[in-house]
């Protein structure tokens, strides 16, 4: 008896401890992911504008793909990824940023070039033309993968380096709380977004009241707007992340002058407005020259990517399909 009473008080202790590393985990999850909300904020505003086009039918559809291969990309390659390079190899985790950057600075300034040059036949990155619908769909899913890719990257290095020093386990525990979190905060807000004009449809023809039915309409009205403007904020937000990225990973490998060019231009513009806007003002003039630095290279990369690493991936492949 006295055996199994010490049993007893020995998986009691246990379960106290297991209980504070939990909520240690939790606590860590919520601190890190605090750090990442803003580039929480450009995944968001990143991924409706790979469902223009779609049925209404296929938007959750598509999103839950998206989730799932958001979740993919956390949790099977960049949890254990991060967790590798930064316990033996931190040196490598500020060039490979820079590359996802480089890619999102591409990316964003590809979207303007194709509104600027809509009829571009020699374009090979064009994601509109016609063809079989589910083809398309799992062509631009696809599409929104690689881009949650690069900025997932962004989101859980930032959660990474906000965790306190601790064993690998936690970190881990840690991480995967915030990548489950914050894809779950991410793709749910994008599932309200893209589905509030049927909400409003629905009030507009079953709303028992007059109220109801004029908001309704006025959400159905407002919508493709919002859609259009959210589009506009995806593409900023992917050149404004990616060059922030580059210009912070510079200054992480000892080439810090743009950035402090840049620190120095948004403090001096900080300066010019009363002090209660000074912080504010000061953020934003930084994120506008950070994406302005991402445009300009951005439009660098396309005939890079176009005239050189698409020839040569498509040579790649037409050697692997003769195989």
């Amino acid at each position: 008896m006295s055996g199994l009473l010490a049993l007893l008080d020995d998986v009691a202790g246990i379960a106290k401890v297991a209980a504070a590393s939990i909520d240690d985990v939790a606590a860590q999850a919520l601190k890190a992911g605090s750090k990442a909300a803003g580039a929480l904020i450009d995944d968001a505003a990143v991924t409706p504008k790979y469902l223009h086009g779609f049925a209404a039918s296929r938007e959750l559809p598509v999103i839950w793909k998206i989730t799932k291969g958001s979740l993919k990309n956390k949790l099977l390659f960049l949890l254990p990824i991060g967790l590798l390079l930064a316990n033996f190899a931190p040196w490598m985790i500020p060039p490979l940023l820079m590359l996802g950057g480089a890619y999102l600075c591409f990316e964003g300034a590809e979207k303007i070039y194709h509104l600027l040059v809509p009829h571009d036949e020699t374009h090979v990155f064009k994601e509109d033309e016609p063809g079989d619908p589910a083809h398309l769909e799992e062509k631009k899913a696809a599409g929104a993968i690689k881009t949650d890719f690069i900025l997932s990257a962004e989101i859980m290095t930032i959660a990474l380096a906000a965790i306190p020093d601790s064993n690998i386990w936690m970190e881990a525990a840690t991480l995967a709380m915030v990548a489950v979190g914050i894809t779950v905060a991410v793709y749910g807000s994008v599932a309200l977004i893209v589905k509030a004009d049927d909400v409003g449809l629905y009030m507009t023809q079953n709303g028992k009241f007059s109220v109801t039915r004029s908001l309704g309409r006025g959400l159905v009205r407002m919508m493709p707007r919002f859609m259009k403007l959210l589009m506009i904020v995806g593409t900023a937000a992917m050149l404004w992340v990616g060059g922030s990225i580059i210009i912070h990973g510079a200054e992480q490998m000892g080439y810090g002058w743009l950035g402090h060019h840049i620190h120095d231009y948004a403090a001096a513009v900080g300066h010019m407005v009363p002090e209660a806007w000074l912080g504010i003002t000061e953020w934003f003039a930084k994120a506008a020259m950070d994406g302005v630095f991402g445009l300009a290279l951005g439009f660098v990369l396309i005939p890079v990517a176009t005239k050189v690493i698409a020839p040569l991936l498509g040579l790649f492949g037409k050697d692997t399909s003769n195989h």
